[in-house]
């Protein structure tokens, strides 16, 4: 019997553009080639605290909502939860300020889950702990770009041990445009590459500048904040389950043929620590659970598939073999979490309403899959080679 998927409960303007790259050879998951984002229609940071605000008083406190940290400007970074199982998903999104339709999807459930008497969203609310931070880079948010606003020397004031390293790290924008932002007058980091999967980490000038397959650093505001949430969690329930990250992507192709891909999702990160290729991570070895994040990802996939017809049809996994530990989701894999990244396609205006409307459901089904999926106990179910089938993304059409 196929599952019923979450309703949604609003009807969303979203509006964005992408001026997508004539290439995207070599990229890593997010990194920008040539692409520039018009995010106006999107949920912002005010309207944010409002509708969040709004869903804890419609809920009757089923929906809690409090702020976890603040941006480096100052902005609160809020947290909604719902729930009470003992299963717990973490859910964040905006990590890169112009990715947006995950907030959306977010806001969407939130609003079912905290309204529902349905039997599914009792079974959910029962055996899952959802907690979801649905704009945790406000900073970037606001300015409408993908990276966060602080300057090397403010790293230097809340890191005195720094003075003198060979910075800044790799991942900071500086003296640069980067998809047609001004990074030279309003530096900011990439803060998806300032986590670490030692959550006790602190910064070291050795450590510096590093590179993508390294760890992170923790230097920023919005990376400890998350990094906080977890391991409050962690205290709390004894581990995370599950973690997703909501991105946005450029213009890719189903491999072999010239459809463009709507999804993508992916469970690998780092190389597995058992594995001659992860042997630095050997000390996370008994954490790590590859079968689980698969089984995660097809639980996504599998409920888009059944959506049938597109969008929702042309989904793909995101690159492979991959040895990223600077992101939240290498740094969580480690720490035991099954992860799943999501990566949505850019879209343009002239795609029109219905069309952006359609690709935050995308999100919302494959949200759901793995919600259900956790809630039931089915996910654990599924064959996790199947992973292995989902058609590959390619960086040009099959022509």
């Amino acid at each position: 019997m196929k599952k019923q998927v979450f309703a949604v409960v609003s009807s969303l303007a979203l509006a964005t553009s992408i001026a997508l790259p004539a290439s995207a050879a070599g990229n890593h998951p997010g990194t920008p080639t040539q692409q520039t984002y018009n995010s106006s229609g999107f949920t912002d940071h005010e309207q944010l605290g409002k509708k969040l605000q709004q869903l804890e008083k419609s809920s009757q406190g089923l929906v809690e909502v409090n702020v976890a940290g603040q941006s480096n400007k100052g902005l609160d970074i809020y947290q909604a939860r719902v729930g009470s199982g003992d299963r717990v998903i973490l859910i964040e999104s905006e990590i890169h300020g112009n990715e947006k339709t995950g907030t959306e999807a977010i806001l969407n459930l939130l609003s079912y889950l905290g309204s529902s008497n349905s039997p599914q969203a009792k079974k959910i609310r029962e055996e899952v702990t959802l907690v979801t931070l649905p704009k945790m880079n406000p900073d970037a948010s606001e300015l409408d770009r993908r990276g966060n606003a602080m300057s090397w020397e403010e790293v230097i004031e809340d890191f005195p041990q720094l003075e003198g390293a060979a910075g800044p790290t790799w991942n900071h924008y500086y003296d640069r445009s980067l998809q047609g932002d001004d990074y030279t007058s309003q530096p900011g980091f990439d803060v998806n590459r300032d986590f670490n999967p030692d959550l006790d980490y602190v910064p070291q000038a050795e450590d510096v500048p590093g590179s993508s397959s390294e760890p992170g650093w923790y230097l920023t505001p919005e990376a400890q904040t998350v990094r906080d949430v977890y391991k409050e969690l962690q205290e709390e329930f004894g581990k995370v389950d599950v973690f997703v990250d909501l991105h946005h992507q450029g213009l890719y192709y189903v491999d072999g043929t010239s459809e463009p891909v709507t999804l993508s999702l992916s469970g690998q990160f780092v190389p597995d620590p058992s594995s001659k290729a992860g042997e630095k991570y050997s000390e996370y070895a008994g954490n790590y659970n590859y079968d689980f994040s698969r089984q995660l990802n097809l639980a996504a996939y599998d409920a888009l598939q059944e959506m049938g017809n597109s969008p929702f049809d042309n989904i793909t996994l995101y690159s492979q073999g991959l040895d990223l530990p600077g992101t939240a989701l290498g740094s969580f894999a480690l720490n035991g979490s099954g992860t799943v990244l999501f990566e949505v396609t850019g879209q343009t205006q002239s795609m029109g309403q219905k069309k952006k409307g359609m690709l935050v459901k995308a999100v919302e089904t494959g949200l759901t899959g793995i919600i259900e999926g956790v809630a039931d106990g089915s996910v654990e179910e599924l064959d996790a080679e199947r992973y292995e089938e989902i058609p590959e993304t390619s960086y040009s059409p099959g022509l």
